[in-house]
């Protein structure tokens, strides 16, 4: 299999930020705007759900896993379908069915209906997605543009979590299905603007086909490896069913990456992971999002069940960490230019491991502005540094045919880090619950798992460490490389103004 490279991008030279093309990046922020909506107002009603539906707490989780592996599942679909059927198509589509299905979901009567409908959500979210990032990265130059774009997509994801921390909080005082609900109106909101302002992007004729056999692989791969963590607390880890399940995802991945290998058109190319930067990106974001999902679900809980918070009130302790992120990520594309995405993403996992410890003192008791505030504002700084560094290396030098395929694989490797984390996290939050009923019981279930969160963000911090090393070395060869490039234009130049004789 081989690529030719032809890194080209369809934005013009000097690009002018005027109504337009501010009115379609905005119409793209809606989408992961509407997913901090989402996934925040859901946060926040879990415990109401378990009560109102009589859900046990290894059930409960599944309401944040259904939606994780159904837009981690298909996210690489989602990629491929937005580079080949035209990004704007793929976009609206998805839109549309993401409205629909938030609004039916709140109809739910049962676990099982409710986790199937937000497996269906998360399956549409895998659409838009990658469509929304790719229609930015094939719009703005990589460099101090695309960077303000993708500063502009993470402030708007933290607007939307703020948001819906506060809806979701208000919301789940009238009735938990109103936070299901909220999502669809104003998806449609975001779909009918899009319409209008959205360019359209032509269906690549000469991409090939879709990749179907790889699509099943990996998606029942992840699956199985999730319902192999999240039931061996129950069925046991040495369990034949564990076991069973682990070795049936390691077959699984084993086929999807044989049948990348062979097929014609691929649903990766596994040669884009030969860009160390792409590679860090993907695993940075797992250990991330992966903390992040598994420590809001243990704060929750923790704030509702132990120390006995409304929504509200725990909608408002996490507040300030939305609130950083949505005022310091406008000028994470300033921060990026001038000290590079590799130094801020050691920076951010270093806030991230000391507000993880930090929350290692709480206790039956803890107050607010001591224990708990510290954790919050460390998470909104590392979150306001780390995720729009590790966007832009997700997607910088990355060819603009491959842009969709880029975006799945960040947004995939964000998802299925929430989804293993979590399980793991909820499985050794269950095997130290059993028969406990105490508050000091339930906190020392809580303290493992939160051991677990900081442990995961240590491996991030590695990782984002590793690209600080001989960092000097490849600025300074990237700096020739400009330098000779500008050298060949200015001296093409000379020649196109030279008069033939």
């Amino acid at each position: 299999m081989t690529h030719t490279p032809t890194h080209t991008t369809t934005a013009p030279a000097g690009l002018t930020w005027d109504a337009r093309l501010w009115g379609a990046l905005l119409v793209v922020c809606g989408v992961i705007f509407l997913d901090g909506l989402d996934v925040s107002m859901v946060g926040m009603s879990l415990p109401s759900i378990g009560a109102d539906l009589g859900v046990s707490l290894s059930s409960l989780q599944w309401v944040v896993t259904g939606y994780v592996l159904g837009y981690g599942g298909f996210l690489l679909l989602g990629g491929r379908a937005a580079d080949l059927l035209g990004r704007r198509r793929v976009f609206l589509i998805a839109l549309a069915a993401f409205a629909v299905v938030s609004m039916l979901s709140s109809l739910a009567t049962n676990p099982e209906l409710l986790i199937a409908a937000r497996f269906v959500k998360g399956i549409a979210a895998a659409f838009t997605a990658p469509a929304a990032l790719s229609i930015i990265t094939t719009t703005f130059h990589e460099g101090p543009d695309r960077n303000r774009a993708l500063s502009i997509f993470t402030t708007c994801a933290a607007s939307g979590f703020s948001m819906g921390l506060i809806l979701g909080g208000l919301l789940t005082e009238v009735g938990w299905r109103w936070t299901f609900l909220m999502p669809g109106p104003v998806a449609l909101i975001v779909l009918l603007f899009a319409i209008k302002l959205i360019p359209n992007s032509p269906r690549d004729e000469t991409a090939g086909g879709y990749d179907v056999p790889g699509a099943v692989t990996v998606t029942a791969g992840m699956l199985s490896l999730v319902f192999a963590v999240v039931g061996a607390e129950g069925a046991g880890w040495a369990s034949l069913r564990t076991i069973g399940l682990f070795v049936l995802a390691a077959v699984l991945l084993a086929s999807f990456v044989a049948i990348e290998l062979k097929t014609r058109h691929p649903l990766v190319r596994l040669g884009i992971f030969r860009q160390a930067n792409l590679r860090r990106a993907n695993l940075g974001i797992m250990t991330v999002f992966g903390a992040y999902v598994a420590f809001q679900f243990i704060g929750t809980l923790y704030l509702q069940n132990l120390l006995g918070w409304s929504s509200f009130e725990t909608a408002l302790g996490f507040l300030p960490a939305g609130l950083l992120v949505a005022f310091l990520s406008p000028n994470a594309g300033k921060v990026a230019d001038r000290i590079g995405t590799e130094r801020m993403f050691a920076i951010g996992m270093a806030l991230f491991v000391a507000g993880y410890a930090l929350f290692l003192r709480i206790g039956p008791t803890s107050d607010y502005v001591g224990t708990i505030l510290p954790t919050i504002v460390l998470i909104g700084l590392g979150f306001a540094i780390t995720f729009p560094a590790l966007n832009m290396q997700a997607t910088n030098g990355v060819d603009d045919n491959e842009q969709g395929l880029a975006s799945g694989l960040f947004n995939t490797s964000s998802q299925v880090g929430g989804a293993i984390v979590l399980a793991v996290t909820t499985a050794v939050i269950g095997s130290q619950s059993h028969g406990v009923t105490a508050p000091s019981g339930m906190l020392s279930a809580y303290k493992p798992a939160l051991v677990v969160v900081t442990g995961i963000t240590i491996l991030g911090l590695l990782i984002g460490l590793s690209g600080l090393r001989g960092l000097g070395a490849r600025r300074a060869a990237e700096a020739r490389e400009l330098a000779e490039l500008e050298a060949v234009q200015k001296e093409l130049a000379a020649e196109e103004m030279t008069p033939v004789a």
